[in-house]
C-alpha cells in the first residue's frame, strides 16, 4: 500500500497578476514583503482592510512572469475587485485563472522521491519543474513532507498520471488536517474580517513583515506587535462530535467582549474519528480551559499543541 497521497486542493482558487509595476503595487497591499519574493520562494501573507482586518489570507508564489495568489475561491472576486480599486495608473492586471490552472498537495514518506530533484528541501521553498509546475514545500506537524504543485491543469494530470501507484488519491479533509497541525491559518467567507494576522498567528509562519513599510491596514498591524495588545490568538484544539464550519461562534464562561469569545478558522476529522481544529479564542479564556462551542451547552474545546513557539514572532 502506498504511503504518499495526492490530493485535489479545491479549497483553493488562483488568482493571477502581471504586468511592469506588479512588485511594487502589492508591497502596498499585501503584509509581507513582495520584494522578497523571488523564483526560488513563496510566502504567505495577507490582505487587510483599512481597521488591520483580514479580508483573505493567501500564499504567493512567483510563476512566469506574474505573481500566483492561493486563496479561496469564494475570495477571489471580493479580492480581485478591491485591490482593482488602487490599481489606478499602475501597470498591473488581474484576473481568476482557476479554470485552467489549479493546486494539487502530495504528502507522505515518499513525496520527495516521487518528485526527485523538484523537491524544495526549505520550508516555503519552490521549484519549478521542466513541465512549468511549481512545486512549493510546506509546514507540516512533525517534518512530514508535504507539497503544493501548482500549474496548468494539462501539466497537473500528466503528474497525476506519472505518479502510477506510488501515490493514491486522497480526501481533502486529510489534506486540512495537516494545514490545521501545522497552524497554518486561512480566511474564509465566514470570517473575512474577523481578525486582525497576529490573532491568526501570521507572525509566527511567516505571514507578516514588520519592516516593508506602509501597505493597507499597516498602522492597526504594526501597534498591536510593538504596545503589546494582542488579547486574542489562535490554537489548536481537539472537539467532540461532528466538526464545526469555518466561523463558528465560541463561548467562555468569563468572556466579557462584545465580539464574543471567538470562532473557528479551520476544522477536520482526525483518523481516530474526532475534530480537531484551528480557532481564535481570548487568551484568557484560554488560560482558564473553559471555551465550548456556540453557547454553555457546547462540546469543550481540548487544547492542543502547535509547532511553534508563541515568542517566536514577539516584537519582531
Amino acid at each position: 500500500m502506498s504511503n504518499t497521497s495526492y490530493y485535489e486542493l479545491t479549497h483553493l482558487g488562483i488568482l493571477q497578476a502581471t504586468g511592469a509595476d506588479l512588485s511594487g503595487f502589492l508591497q502596498g497591499q499585501l503584509t509581507n514583503d513582495v520584494r522578497d519574493l523571488d523564483d526560488g520562494g513563496s510566502q504567505l501573507s495577507a490582505y487587510c482592510s483599512h481597521k488591520g482586518r483580514m479580508i483573505a489570507s493567501m500564499r504567493l508564489l512567483r510563476h512566469d512572469e506574474s505573481i500566483l495568489m492561493l486563496l479561496p475561491p469564494e475570495r477571489i472576486e471580493p479580492v480581485m475587485s478591491r485591490l482593482r480599486m488602487f490599481v489606478l495608473m499602475s501597470k498591473v492586471e488581474l484576473a481568476d485563472v482557476s479554470d485552467t490552472h489549479r493546486a494539487i498537495g502530495l504528502a507522505g514518506q515518499d513525496a520527495p522521491a516521487l518528485l526527485g530533484n523538484d523537491a524544495p528541501a526549505e520550508i516555503d521553498a519552490v521549484i519549478t519543474a521542466e513541465d512549468g509546475v511549481s512545486i512549493i514545500r510546506i509546514a507540516s506537524e512533525n517534518d512530514s513532507s508535504r507539497f503544493i504543485l501548482v500549474g496548468s491543469n494539462s501539466a497537473l494530470d500528466a503528474k497525476i498520471s506519472g505518479f502510477g501507484d506510488a501515490a493514491a488519491s486522497a480526501e481533502l479533509n486529510d489534506w486540512l488536517l495537516g494545514d490545521i497541525r501545522a497552524g497554518l491559518p486561512m480566511v474564509f467567507e465566514q470570517t473575512v474580517e474577523a481578525f486582525v494576522p497576529q490573532m491568526a498567528n501570521m507572525h509566527l509562519v511567516n505571514g507578516v513583515s514588520f519592516t516593508k513599510g506602509c501597505y493597507t491596514g499597516q498602522e492597526v498591524v504594526a501597534r498591536m506587535q510593538y504596545l503589546g495588545s494582542l488579547k486574542r490568538r489562535m490554537y489548536h484544539v481537539g472537539i467532540e462530535g461532528d466538526c464545526p464550519a469555518p466561523g463558528t461562534n465560541l463561548f467562555a464562561p468569563g468572556s466579557k467582549s462584545a465580539q464574543g469569545a471567538g470562532k473557528v478558522v479551520l476544522a477536520a476529522r482526525n483518523p481516530e474519528g474526532n475534530c480537531e481544529a484551528l480557532i481564535i479564542t481570548e487568551i484568557a479564556s484560554a488560560d482558564e480551559g473553559n471555551v465550548r462551542l456556540v453557547d454553555e451547552n457546547g462540546p469543550l474545546l481540548r487544547f492542543l499543541e502547535l509547532p511553534y513557539d508563541w515568542n517566536e514572532g514577539e516584537n519582531k
